[in-house]
């Protein structure tokens, strides 16, 4: 099925487009006037929607009290431009994967009844309105700026289908037993799994020793992932050796040893990510029923003071806005794990970064 087209305006906010309209006049040129914006949702379908799908459609994708924002035609063609030269800039999500956001829009038409639907992108599209005719090189340099090259791209026509004609890498077994270490180190190399020397002689071992079988390329893939800097939670419990010896007690028993000698005021410690320090009695509301519609009251109760920490190096290495929006789930997680009534106040953030090697910076 070719892929249907609906469209939702406008992206930005008037003082988003505003500061968007300046920074093209800095970067393409001055003549620009106007920079129109809508959504355009590419939908794919395994066969034809009917009239009562497609009203429901446009009530999950349309604004609420803004009806007249959703077209099945692009806003580009119904209000032309009355300027005499435009130009047409699409971003999008790359196709190689399906996005979080297609995954939770496909979710929700599906828990209403659209089960034809098996995937919605959402691109975003800018017409660029001029006195004079714009140079493609200047309008590209502008497009840098409006996307995040890891995961967007800029299309330069619309799709008519999600299909990228990429076809993935075979599943290849890597010689270990054949070949000794080096046939571990050669992969390491190659796909920049950042295994360290130990690293490599305990997989060694573990595979043609232990398990009696090569890996495969997938599978050290993964145990890359497994034991990338994100993932070490288990490392602070295990068996701790300084040279060749074995030290009693792991890192994390080595970090709560001022804890168990000094408890003091802490109510929560060590706990996932998250602790808590003795608070305040004080005056909140509640509801009545918890768990039902009621009315709040007034109660005296304890609240103490929870403080989470949350890292989020490696996924903001990979995709840095996403790895972001993970981190603050994870310590939104966190708060609400502690116990009854935990409520997320405030954050702070802090960025450690190695040299990046940005020319003059």
């Amino acid at each position: 099925m070719p892929l249907i087209y609906r469209y939702k305006t406008p992206v930005v906010s008037e003082a988003q487009k505003k500061d968007l309209l300046a920074r093209a006049k800095k970067t393409i040129s001055a003549s620009i006037k106007n920079i129109g914006t809508e959504f355009c949702f590419y939908i794919d379908t395994s066969a034809p929607l009917t009239p009562d799908e497609s009203e429901l459609l446009r009530w999950l994708l349309s604004e609420t009290f803004e009806p007249d924002q959703y077209s099945e035609e692009s806003f580009f063609t119904r209000h032309p431009s009355p300027i005499t030269h435009h130009s047409l800039l699409e971003i999008g999500p790359r196709m190689n994967f399906t996005t979080a956001w297609s995954t939770n829009a496909v979710a929700v038409c599906h828990s209403c009844g659209l089960n034809k639907i098996s995937r919605i992108e959402r691109s975003r599209r800018y017409r660029i309105e001029s006195a004079k005719k714009l140079d493609a090189a200047r309008i590209a340099k502008f497009a840098e700026g409006l996307h995040d090259r890891m995961t967007e791209c800029v299309y330069p026509e619309q799709l008519t289908t999600f299909e990228t004609g990429i076809r993935p890498e075979p599943v290849i077994s890597i010689p270990l037993i054949e070949e000794g270490k080096a046939a571990l180190e050669k992969i390491n190399r190659e796909m920049g799994l950042g295994l360290d020397d130990w690293d490599i002689d305990y997989y060694y071992n573990l595979f043609v020793k232990d398990i009696g079988r090569n890996p495969t390329n997938v599978e050290c893939f993964d145990l890359s992932q497994s034991n990338s800097e994100h993932s070490r939670h288990w490392f602070f419990r295990g068996r701790l050796v300084v040279d060749g010896r074995e030290v009693p007690g792991n890192l994390m028993k080595i970090i709560k040893q001022t804890l168990d000698a000094r408890p003091g005021n802490s109510v929560i410690a060590f706990k996932d990510n998250s602790s808590a320090i003795r608070g305040y009695e004080i005056r909140t509301i509640i509801p009545e029923m918890p768990g039902n519609a009621s009315r709040f009251k007034e109660v005296q109760r304890d609240y103490n003071i929870i403080f989470t920490a949350e890292t989020h190096n490696f996924p903001s290495g990979v995709a840095p806005f996403p790895g972001a929006e993970t981190g603050t789930g994870g310590r939104l997680r966190d708060v609400q794990a502690t116990g009854t009534g935990s409520l997320f106040i405030a954050g702070t953030a802090a960025y450690c970064v190695g040299n990046l090697q940005i020319p003059d910076m």
